[in-house]
Order: C-alpha cells, then structure tokens, then sequence
C-alpha cells in the first residue's frame, strides 16, 4: 500500500462516518480513527453477500442525525462568546474538594490569572487559569467527568 491509497483511505474514513478502521497486510498495520462522536446504528441480521447497502444506509443515517445539529441556532449564538479550554487530558473537577465552594458559577465575572477548575491527571491535581477576562456564560463540562486536550470547558461573555 502506498502513500496514495493510505491517504484515500484517510479521506475514505472522515467522510463516512467510522470511528475506527484497522487493516492488516503481510508488511504492516494500520490504524485510523477519528475524533468523531460514535454513531450507533441498530441493524437487522447481516446476509452474507449485501455488504455496501449496509454501509450505505449507516452513512445515511449518520447524515440525517448530523444534519438537525448543523442547523440550530444555539451554535451561531455562541460565537460571540470566548471559550476557556482544556490544556490537557484528564478529569475536571469545579471545586478544590467536594465540601469546597465552586471556583467559579455562571454569571461570575473571572479576570486573566484566575483559576477556573482543577483537572486531575495522573493523580496531579492541576490548577486551570483562565487566559481571558470577562463573565461565565455557560459551563460546558459536568463536574468529575473526563475532557480530552483543547475540549471547552467554559463559555464566557469578553468584558
């Protein structure tokens, strides 16, 4: 397999919907998978020859499932608004310890410098400062779940 098709087949997976593909030649492995949310599609039992109409209808319905989410309005709404995101991978966390306060509620206003959260990766507990000033809007994550690196944590309103 050469450059050319390793690169059609990257094309190949982005556009249809798969998460994860694995192929296996004598010579090597490859794996590709994609940031894309999984898609679950329910199926009646597979016949051994039809195989492409079965592909075909998951991508239909992933394209009909994505298709409401491109047109809401909530999303053009959020574009005025700055995103504080994850520096890193790990697990947030809104107060130092449960019986703590929140760092920061929707509506406070927080300045350059002020911790935001804590996110707990490999038992460290790291401080997350905000980058910008102005008024927490919305807060995108829930509290002890997981965030992947560059995932937004909070929505806030510049000042």
């Amino acid at each position: 397999m050469d450059i050319k098709q390793i690169q059609e087949l990257i094309k190949f997976v982005s556009k249809s919907g798969v998460n994860e593909v694995s192929l296996e030649q004598k010579e090597f492995k490859i794996t590709i998978k994609t940031n894309q949310p999984p898609t679950f599609v329910a199926s009646a039992p597979v016949q051994a020859a039809p195989q492409l109409p079965v592909a075909a209808a998951t991508v239909a319905t992933v394209t009909t499932i994505a298709e409401p989410k491109a047109a809401t309005p909530a999303k053009e709404d959020n574009s005025a608004y700055l995103t504080i995101k994850s520096p890193m991978i790990g697990t947030f966390y809104r107060s130092s310890s449960p019986d703590k306060p929140l760092f920061v509620n929707v509506g406070d206003e927080v300045k350059a410098g002020q911790v935001v959260c804590i996110i707990e990766a490999m038992k460290l507990f790291n401080e997350i400062e905000s980058e910008i000033s102005g008024r927490i809007v919305k807060v995108l994550v829930d509290n002890a779940s997981p965030v992947e690196y560059d995932q937004p944590l909070f929505l806030v309103e510049p000042i």
